[in-house]
């Protein structure tokens, strides 16, 4: 069976102090480039053959460091960005409930947000979706493929592909930083969530 695995990049110094990046392109804190490196071997070892990563300089960044383990050439995808957050990016948590109370509420509750420029979650899967099975088909049968990608946006991904609706994104739980989500294709059964946030 395919094995797809959405790894988020490692930590920014946005993450670090809760400020929201949505396509903003920060790059990977000194923490960050080494949990990159401490993840890569992990991946290295199942033996991926496609590796793809979101064109942010972060995900871009982290599956440099799979690349450097495997040989592979990443695939740079715009469509495996975030989801944008408009107006709320480079705000922190706190600055954001200042401003939108009421959509940032509904925003941390897993709702959908219809303000402040925000992609609607059904676009995020969408394209997520499409860039995901254009590198398994170009993987082929049975093979290992890597996204190097981010956190709400693989979290919208694996519930598509898992044909769950969107609304149970949030249930699977925050994506940590440098840890993945896999996810098994099988021929007749689809696709099965296979283990989420493994380091």
């Amino acid at each position: 069976m395919t094995l797809l695995i959405l790894w988020r990049h490692g930590q920014t110094e946005w993450n670090a102090v809760r400020r929201l990046q949505g396509q903003t392109d920060t790059p990977l804190s000194a923490l960050g480039i080494e949990q990159a490196a401490e993840s890569a071997p992990r991946l290295a070892a199942l033996r991926p053959a496609v590796l793809v990563s979101s064109d942010l300089q972060r995900a871009a960044t982290t599956a440099g460091a799979l690349a450097a383990a495997t040989g592979l050439t990443p695939t740079l995808d715009p469509r495996l960005r975030e989801r944008g957050f408009g107006e709320w990016e480079g705000l922190t948590h706190p600055e954001a409930t200042a401003r939108w109370p009421e959509a940032f509420a509904r925003w941390r509750r897993g709702e959908e947000v219809d303000d402040a420029g925000v992609e609607e979650v059904g676009a995020v899967a969408k394209r997520m979706v499409a860039a995901l099975q254009d590198a398994v088909d170009a993987a082929g049968p049975d093979a290992v493929v890597v996204a190097a990608t981010h956190g709400a946006a693989a979290r919208f991904a694996t519930v598509a592909l898992l044909g769950w609706p969107l609304e149970y994104a949030p249930l699977l739980g925050p994506l940590h930083n440098c840890h993945r989500t896999h996810l098994r294709h099988d021929p007749l059964r689809g696709w099965m969530l296979d283990a989420h946030n493994l380091p």
